[in-house]
């Protein structure tokens, strides 16, 4: 295991993706922004510069121009950078992307990755905040993957690169820092199959992307008064381990959801609905939610914090439910 940042084990995977098959192609550059991660992949545009394709400014383009190519053998990744930007890419991301292969009778496959940095990130407001992956979970045809690790990030996208089918890759910039252990070498994270990031046996917390790192925070505040919180990253919402979340229920009778889109018809309520359909008997509780208002994102930031999922919010939380 080599210890290093969410960034470097990104950048890691996709150099490797890069050298490994001459096919793979990145549309549109500065991939970790323009902070200080952004350094981390001049190796990448050094040794590979002819197939970085810096694009003018349209996501409609990009994203379209990144399927077309998919559809003619490339694999390409797409950079439509902030989440909310996807907007502007919605027909070519779903029109086109999503249902080449279900509409050709299987004869086309559209392998692209469609990169988006998701998620509040500090006084980036309502244009700049946004979470759409609840949204894409309603557009079938696409596969969705939140890695919230280093080790993850980079064994989910050596998967999507592998992946014959059109792959929405979140990751969140305040992960972009965070450091982990990662195994040396090829590896990969296979789709579908969630990972339980702390054991416990009084309540089942799913988290997803950057609210993994928020649960952890909480589970570790919890048991140092005797609550043993499980915290369950799905990695993945296309496809989605409903197995190993359903287990968890079982084993601690309680479940709380935490995530960054909206509550209404979100993540969040997706993963409560498959547990009360599934494992109601289970439940000693009803289900807890905790996710983002449903407002549009302030630029204020106390007002933001306000409206944001927490630690110490999930905290309250997990105790009110055990009450």
């Amino acid at each position: 295991m080599k210890q290093m940042s969410y960034a470097a084990a990104f950048v890691d995977g996709l150099y490797e993706a890069l050298a490994a098959d001459d096919r793979v192609n990145v549309i549109s550059g500065h991939l970790l922004g323009l902070g200080p991660h952004r350094l981390l992949m001049d190796r990448v545009y050094k040794d590979f510069h002819e197939r970085i394709f810096d694009a003018p400014n349209s996501e409609a383009t990009m994203a379209g121009f990144a399927a077309g190519a998919a559809m003619a053998g490339d694999r390409p990744l797409v950079n439509l950078t902030l989440a909310n930007f996807a907007y502007l890419a919605w027909s070519q991301i779903v029109n086109d992307a999503a249902v080449a292969h279900h509409m050709s009778n299987g004869t086309i496959t559209t392998p692209a990755i469609y990169y988006l940095l998701h998620g509040v990130r500090s006084g980036g407001a309502a244009q700049h905040s946004g979470s759409p992956q609840a949204m894409l979970w309603n557009c079938p045809g696409l596969e969705i993957v939140l890695p919230a690790s280093p080790a993850d990030v980079k064994g989910l996208l050596t998967s999507a690169f592998k992946s014959d089918n059109p792959t929405i890759f979140l990751t969140h910039s305040k992960l972009l820092g965070v450091e982990g252990p990662v195994p040396e070498g090829h590896y990969e994270v296979p789709f579908g199959r969630a990972e339980i990031k702390r054991p416990g046996r009084d309540v089942t917390i799913v988290a997803t992307s950057y609210m993994v790192v928020v649960a952890l925070e909480a589970a570790a505040a919890l048991a140092r008064d005797g609550i043993e919180a499980e915290v369950v990253d799905p990695r993945t919402l296309v496809p989605l381990d409903e197995a190993t979340i359903r287990e968890s229920v079982k084993r601690t009778g309680r479940l709380v959801v935490i995530d960054e889109c909206p509550l209404r018809c979100g993540v969040a309520a997706e993963i409560t609905a498959v547990v009360a359909e599934k494992e109601l008997r289970s439940l000693k509780a009803p289900p807890l939610r905790l996710t983002r208002a449903d407002v549009p994102m302030p630029f204020s930031t106390p007002l933001e914090e306000a409206l944001m999922p927490s630690a110490d919010k999930l905290v309250a939380g997990v105790r009110t439910l055990l009450a």
